[in-house]
């Protein structure tokens, strides 16, 4: 697994699906409390579609997190000294050696749960660095439109795992207690007040017009759900200026909607919005066939 170092000398873990003759790259931002191979089937239909894949183990998730609390697993989903500064920051981090990497490539930030939100932090420093957003099971980041606390409160009847929030699949709960690189444990508990308070936040001012952005949302969703998304996306167009904003409301679903018994069409919805949206790379003629004409 390839790793970076990040600014306080941390070791970060991440991991590239490479396509063959990739269009674009997705970078995912995973959720808090799971880490990035929970993604690895959506990393797999993007690669399908053409576009090679990026995530990262945030701090104190998964791999890193083993390295960072010295392999206790009591302690994974928790940020460590750096806090959720540092977390955004290596995400931005990782996009840069993404960039690197494939200079010539069209880069989509995918940002799921707490990776949307992080991804939101980035693009209001970052907007230019990116040639398209998706949020999923996203939220407007304030009080009253994002919900840490008991998130399973409405699903508590319908399952003894507790993650029943995250999807109607009971299949999908049952792995994510059973995956020892996973945590229940509230976000407020799990990163301390003054951390999740980092969470809150609008939208920048002026962002680049033509950044599209795709949000993806259940209707069924403890975390926001589609009026925490409708007025997200309202901001993004009355504060932020932007013009190509797509919101994706699927009737019933919770929150993983890549993990949601209808992801396939979730897939499809996806696959087709890039398309329309992230330009292919020229790719100049060979020298073999500059000769045949």
């Amino acid at each position: 697994m390839p790793t970076f170092t990040d600014a306080s000398g941390l070791v970060v873990t991440y991991y590239c699906w490479p396509a063959d003759h990739p269009v674009g790259v997705v970078q995912i931002v995973h959720g808090v409390g799971e880490h990035a191979l929970r993604h690895s089937n959506l990393a797999q239909d993007l690669n399908a579609a053409g576009y090679t894949v990026y995530a990262d183990d945030h701090l104190g998730h998964g791999q890193t997190g083993l390295a960072q609390h010295h392999g206790d697993r009591s302690k994974i989903g928790q940020l460590g000294a750096g806090g959720m500064r540092a977390a955004v920051r290596d995400v931005y981090q990782l996009s840069g050696i993404i960039r690197s990497a494939h200079p010539d490539l069209p880069l989509v930030l995918l940002g799921h749960s707490w990776g949307s939100f992080m991804a939101q932090m980035i693009v209001n420093e970052h907007a230019d660095d990116y040639d398209a957003i998706v949020l999923s099971g996203t939220a407007y980041r304030m009080p009253g439109y994002l919900d840490g606390g008991d998130l399973n409160r409405k699903h508590r009847k319908l399952g003894t795992t507790g993650a029943e929030w995250l999807s109607r699949d009971p299949a999908v709960a049952e792995e994510f207690v059973s995956d020892p690189l996973t945590t229940s444990t509230p976000l407020a508990k799990l990163f301390g007040v003054r951390e999740s308070a980092r969470l809150f936040g609008r939208p920048a001012r002026d962002l680049p017009p033509d950044l599209p952005i795709l949000m993806l949302v259940g209707s069924d969703d403890t975390v926001g759900g589609e009026r925490s998304a409708l007025r997200l996306l309202r901001a993004y167009a009355e504060r932020s200026g932007l013009r190509d904003l797509h919101l994706i409301v699927y009737d019933g679903a919770r929150h993983e909607v890549f993990h949601e018994t209808n992801r396939e069409e979730v897939i499809e919805d996806l696959v087709e919005w890039l398309a329309d949206r992230v330009p292919a790379p020229i790719i100049p003629p060979s020298n073999e066939d500059s000769d045949l004409n």
